[in-house]
């Protein structure tokens, strides 16, 4: 049986469910290919007044967006999208989740085992979801990837669940 959700429990005010098949048309998604590039970690940097700007715009005009719908994408956008391998930034799902002040490490459950890595190592990582345009669902439905490429070649791959302790 393939499970293609992830859910984020323990030391959290709120346990999460995790969707990656619908990242694909997320606006928060990267690349797989400059994710690792340092022009697009210090525009990342760049971007988080910009993202709060963003959300605060979003609250305050809710009511205009739900009437506004969906921004559409041309076919070419389209295409592009499903032939691309993306990656996701795990801080923003973590900060929605509530992380407790005092958690220090993740549990990493995967297919075949746990894989215990710090706070601090899963805050800076991405979630690969996916590969040519298509959702992991061999082995996925996540790979972890660090940020700074150290196991780009190795990725942690078929976390079903993360456990904040």
């Amino acid at each position: 049986m393939i499970i293609l959700i992830l859910p984020i429990t323990g030391n959290v005010a709120y346990t999460i469910t995790l969707d990656p098949t619908v990242w694909i048309f997320d606006n928060r998604k990267i690349l797989l290919e400059k994710a690792f590039t340092h022009d697009s970690q210090k525009e990342e940097e760049n971007d988080d007044l910009k993202k709060a700007s963003e959300r605060w715009d979003r609250a305050v005009n809710a009511e205009k967006q739900l009437l506004a719908g969906n921004k559409n994408i041309t076919k070419s956008e389209g295409k592009e999208i499903l032939e691309n391998s993306y990656v996701m930034p795990i801080e923003n799902f973590l900060s929605n989740a509530g992380v407790k002040e005092d958690a220090q490490k993740a549990v990493l459950v995967t297919d075949n085992n746990e894989e215990i890595i710090s706070l601090k190592a899963l805050e800076d990582s991405y979630l690969l979801f996916a590969l040519n345009g298509k959702p992991l669902k061999e082995d996925g439905p996540v790979h972890l990837l660090y940020r700074d490429g150290s196991n780009r070649d190795a990725p942690i791959k078929g976390i079903n669940k993360i456990i904040i302790e």
